[in-house]
């Protein structure tokens, strides 16, 4: 499978090169890939995760992942609502900017 250019891989391909073919052969060649959990579930269990373990550089990614892969941006709401009780509410007041300029910058607002 052919994994899409990221700005963020290319950002660091020459400073980590076996890293990054990790993550496009490993975590999206196969791990996205497994039939055991659709990319749309796998996409709100990554983003859940990135949210409570406070990684905002990786979740603007995934937000957009998410929205491709058919999250809507009110599951996203109530992810990230949801998360402020159990995970912090820095966090997820963070994850409500980040989210924001997804949107933004894919028309969505």
């Amino acid at each position: 499978m052919a994994v899409k250019p990221n700005p963020s891989r290319e950002a660091v391909r020459a400073v980590v090169p076996r890293m990054i073919e990790l993550t496009e052969t490993v975590i999206y060649g196969d791990i996205w890939e497994r039939p055991g959990l659709s990319k749309r579930d796998r996409s709100l269990i990554v983003v859940a995760a990135l949210i409570a373990s406070y990684r905002p550089d990786q979740l603007r990614g995934h937000l957009g992942r998410a929205l491709d892969n058919g999250v809507t941006k009110d599951e996203i709401a109530e992810i990230i609502t949801h998360l402020a009780f159990y995970s912090g509410w820095p966090g997820s007041m963070t994850a409500a900017h980040i989210a924001k300029e997804v949107y933004e910058e894919r028309g969505l607002l």
